[in-house]
C-alpha cells in the first residue's frame, strides 16, 4: 500500500506496539532519518534534476542548489556546451594555485556542502547547466502528506523507519536484526529498479529473465 505520513506513523506505532509520548513526538525525525538512509544507499532516476545558472568572472566558486546531494555533470556554455571533469579539491588547488589565473574552467570539485570549486578561475560569466542527484521533499513536510518513496518504495520506507524507530526505543537486538534484514531485502529490490531496470531497455539488453531451478 502507498503511505501517507499519517498512515505510516500509525503503522510504525502498531508494529512496535507503543504510543509513548516521547517516541510519538520524535516520529518526524525518525522517518526523516529513514528517508535519508534510503537516498544515500540507492540513486533513483526519479531524483535527477537539472538546473541552470552562471559562473562569476574572477570567482573560483559556484554555489550548489539547496536540495543538492551529488553531481552527475556540470557543463558551461562556451559557444556550445563543454563538460567539466570532476576532480578532487586538492588536484584543482595544485593545478591552479593562483586563483587570479583565469580562463575557461576545465575541472570542478565539491569544495563543501554548498559550493563547487572551479579550475581555472572563470575569466567570464559563463552560463552553466548542472545535472544532479537531489533530495526530494520529505513525506513529513509535504503538504499532501505523500512522497515518491511513500508511494513507490513502501517496503523500504516502512522497514527503514522501523529500524530507526526500534533503535530509538533501544529494542531487543534480535528484533532489530529482523527489521534490518527486511530493510536490506527491500533496498535490494529498489536498487534493482533504480540502478538496473531504469538504466537500460529491452531493445538494447533484451527482456529481463529470472533464473529458476
Amino acid at each position: 500500500m502507498a503511505w501517507t505520513y499519517t498512515t505510516l506513523k500509525s503503522t510504525i506505532q502498531d508494529y512496535l506496539e507503543t504510543t509513548e509520548t516521547t517516541f510519538v513526538n520524535n516520529l518526524g525525525v525518525i522517518v526523516s532519518q529513514a528517508e535519508d538512509r534510503i537516498l544515500k544507499t540507492v540513486q533513483l532516476p526519479d531524483f535527477r534534476k537539472s538546473t541552470t545558472g552562471s559562473m562569476t568572472s574572477g570567482n573560483s566558486y559556484l554555489s550548489t542548489p539547496s536540495d543538492f546531494l551529488s553531481p552527475y555533470s556540470l557543463a558551461l556554455n562556451n559557444s556550445g556546451y563543454e563538460y567539466l571533469i570532476f576532480k578532487d579539491v586538492n588536484f584543482i588547488r595544485e593545478a591552479y594555485p593562483v586563483a587570479a589565473t583565469t580562463g575557461v574552467p576545465k575541472y570542478y570539485g565539491l569544495f563543501n556542502e554548498t559550493s563547487f570549486i572551479l579550475g581555472p578561475t572563470p575569466g567570464s560569466g559563463y552560463s552553466v547547466e548542472l545535472h544532479y542527484f537531489y533530495k526530494p521533499e520529505s513525506i513529513t513536510t509535504a503538504s499532501a502528506g505523500t512522497s515518491w518513496l511513500g508511494t513507490n518504495a513502501e517496503s523500504a520506507l516502512l522497514n527503514a523507519s522501523l529500524v530507526e524507530a526500534y533503535t530509538f526505543l533501544k529494542g531487543e537486538p534480535d528484533l532489530l536484526q529482523l527489521y534490518e534484514g527486511r530493510y536490506q531485502e527491500a533496498i535490494a529490490q529498489l536498487q534493482k529498479l533504480g540502478e538496473g531496470f531504469s538504466t537500460t531497455d529491452s531493445y538494447r539488453s533484451g527482456a529481463v529473465r529470472s533464473m529458476r531451478a
